[in-house]
């Protein structure tokens, strides 16, 4: 007798359908699984078996063997526990062949039959909803990410192995995911640093109001103390909300690298990796392929703190995810593409010591030594950077002045942000496309620059020796601030103070 159980597992950033089949014959009892399974899924032999035993059924006493179609694939995790289990159940004849028709089935089992949750559940929902199936049965505790996936596919929670049993057999009625209500709730309360907090620095704030309306990468650069880190930080309060598809592409990458799996991510990501940090943990890769850095800041903030001291390594791995907003990850057996469209904030020091160009500390560095540390930063590196500013140290004067307890400058700023992103919006067509996303064909297209500011343009481009990536970056940050200030044609002056932010 041959029973088949239908099932999914994650690859990447998508899904991969997998048939569980299952043999029984006679002769001496064993269990034996094939079709490229590793070490986890071969453990499975003893979970099912102590699931199926503790659940109240019965583990026929023959040869049974489960093979895992198609044999090519590698799979990994415990997603096919339950699949196999209830092959097993089919093989006995405690369930039928009709019981799972046209039903997919994943899930996690422990030793007493419970079904616990499994990281990447959104790529296995859309996976399944693609392919058709009627009904998906899940971990309950992964059906409120599930629910974000909405279609005519009905998804049922499930908590142990003896309940999907009634369920399938109508004798129990099992909680679906038309049940969840999701709610999309905007952010209220502010945690962190707002730029009320941030004494001086007016020039340094309106850059970040800029970079964020935009989705422009910004370098600050600036001695010790200056509040660069603090910027920084503050701007992470002043990231739009989520939409409710990013906040579907930011769960199902959170996910995926195992970050949560009961939990729906509401906020941007603010990601801020130490300089430490190895370059598979900051693009992603190692067992399985899981998601780095640069993918976990999705839609949100990559902060490098101290940018030159990280490993050269790491940071000219960022070029291509900066220009593309994805990354593409190879391995001998498997190549998965996951995205990256993240927003670079980055500082550095003018010098090892930091104190080069200070009028109130002496440099200590020699000319080898700043050489070298500027150097780390190449320069296709720094030609994907949008904006460059250079903070000064802050007044004595301004350090006295009393911090604001209102927030009223974070309180406008936010909304000019929210209103300069609506305008992109309105000129894009949809949510999540912001100046610094367009293409050089679309800055021809979709921008309009008045006669004085082209004349600008071409003038700058020249005596600045603009590379073609640098002359269309300047573009697309003067079309934020023409957005910022509500102007539908980029002007002189939009274009003046977007050169101001360009390396010299």
């Amino acid at each position: 007798m041959i029973s088949k159980i239908h099932s999914i597992v994650p690859y990447g950033f998508e899904g991969k359908l997998v048939e569980v089949e299952g043999d029984m014959n006679r002769g001496l009892p064993a269990f034996n699984i094939v079709g490229m399974a590793n070490k986890t899924i071969n453990e499975a032999k003893e979970r099912v078996r102590s699931a199926i035993v503790n659940s109240d059924f019965s583990f026929p006493d023959k040869k049974v063997t489960i093979n895992l179609a198609p044999a090519e694939l590698l799979k990994d995790g415990a997603y096919l526990d339950l699949p196999i289990a209830l092959a097993i159940l089919t093989l006995s004849g405690q369930l039928t062949e009709n019981d799972t028709a046209n039903k997919a089935f994943v899930g996690e089992l422990s030793l007493n039959g419970e079904i616990r949750p499994l990281k990447g559940i959104i790529n296995i929902v859309e996976t399944a909803k693609k392919a058709g199936y009627q009904e998906l049965y899940v971990p309950i505790k992964n059906l409120p990410q599930a629910a974000l996936i909405t279609g005519s596919m009905t998804i049922y929670g499930i908590r142990t192995l003896q309940e999907l049993f009634l369920a399938l057999k109508n004798q129990l009625t099992l909680e679906t995911a038309d049940n969840i209500k999701t709610t999309f709730d905007k952010r209220e309360k502010i945690e962190g640093p707002i730029l009320d907090h941030i004494r001086g620095q007016t020039l340094a704030k309106r850059a970040m109001e800029i970079a964020i309306a935009g989705h422009h990468n910004i370098l600050i650069s600036g001695p010790p103390g200056a509040g660069k880190t603090l910027l920084a930080k503050a701007a992470a309060n002043l990231l739009p909300d989520l939409t409710p598809e990013e906040m579907v592409a930011i769960t199902k990458i959170y996910s995926i690298a195992g970050l949560t799996n009961d939990e729906i991510i509401f906020e941007r990501p603010f990601r801020s990796p130490h300089h430490s940090a190895s370059l598979v943990s900051i693009i992603g890769g190692g067992t399985g392929i899981t998601p780095g850095e640069i993918s976990l800041a999705h839609k949100g903030v990559l902060f490098l703190d101290e940018i030159p001291e990280f490993p050269r390594l790491v940071l000219e791995s960022l070029r291509q995810p900066l220009e593309d907003r994805q990354i593409t990850i190879s391995r001998v057996n498997q190549k998965s593409v996951y995205p990256a469209d993240f927003m670079l904030i980055a500082t550095m020091n003018p010098c090892p010591c930091g104190y080069l160009g200070d009028p109130t500390h002496e440099c200590k560095c020699t000319g080898a030594q700043i050489q070298n540390y500027q150097k780390k930063l190449s320069g296709p590196l720094f030609d994907r950077i949008d904006m460059h500013i250079v903070v000064e140290k802050v007044s004595n004067k301004d350090l006295r002045a009393s911090i604001a307890t209102k927030n009223h400058e974070h309180i406008v700023v936010k909304n000019t942000i929210t209103g300069a992103i609506a305008r992109q919006k309105a000129r894009y067509g949809r949510d999540g496309i912001y100046n610094s996303s367009l293409s050089s064909f679309e800055v021809a297209q979709k921008l309009k620059l008045e006669s004085a500011a082209e004349k600008l343009l071409a003038s700058a481009s020249e005596k600045l020796n603009l590379s073609a990536r640098s002359y269309f970056k300047t573009i697309k940050v003067a079309q934020t601030i023409a957005d910022l200030e509500d102007s539908e044609i980029i002007k002189q002056t939009h274009l003046a103070e977007a050169l101001t932010y360009r390396k010299r």
